[in-house]
């Protein structure tokens, strides 16, 4: 039996334009791989805020904690995704904006 058992749809602007953008104009990888992450994620929980930590993004994507805390700053510049904690100690929560859908 396959291990991933449920398709999700990815919007074309992620395939078509945002990759294009982020990893080709910007030569950002890091922020596309981590978006991609928090898409996916998010879209299995229909749409709610994904909590992750620095630490849980890395090894989750792969990637160093620093690589993953530059492609978020760089994923809330370009308002794609929003961050919010209860505390400064606390796991984020990120939301993915799908600001093309609108």
């Amino acid at each position: 039996m396959p291990r991933f058992r449920r398709t999700i749809p990815v919007d074309d602007y992620v395939l078509d334009v945002l990759m294009r953008d982020i990893i080709g104009h910007d030569g950002e990888p890091a922020t596309y791989l981590v978006y991609i992450y928090l898409y996916g994620t998010a879209a299995r929980a229909r749409w709610r805020p994904v909590s992750a930590s620095l630490r849980m993004l890395a090894e989750a994507t792969g990637l160093s904690k620093s690589a993953v805390q530059t492609a978020l700053a760089s994923l809330r510049r370009r308002e794609l995704i929003v961050t919010t904690a209860d505390s400064a100690t606390s796991i984020p929560r990120h939301r993915v904006l799908r600001h093309w859908r609108t």
